[in-house]
């Protein structure tokens, strides 16, 4: 048995990642300069909401392919 490489729910992943990495670089940035970064709380949580999205899509295809064989 060869095992394939779980494809799906890779680009949503890595979108999530993208935005809270966004989001904590942001928050950073706006905090060293004296500002209170309240609203970029929402850009972190929004990508780990997308992440989380993409896990469970990679998920699902690997468990239905163990009910295909």
């Amino acid at each position: 048995m060869e095992a394939e490489y779980n494809k799906r729910g890779v680009k949503t992943k890595l979108l999530g990642f993208i935005l809270m990495v966004l989001g904590v670089l942001d928050s950073l940035l706006t905090l060293r300069g004296g500002i209170p970064a309240y609203e970029f709380l929402f850009l972190i949580f929004a990508g780990a909401c997308v992440f989380a999205i993409g896990a469970v899509r990679g998920a699902q295809q690997s468990s239905s392919e163990v009910n295909k064989v």
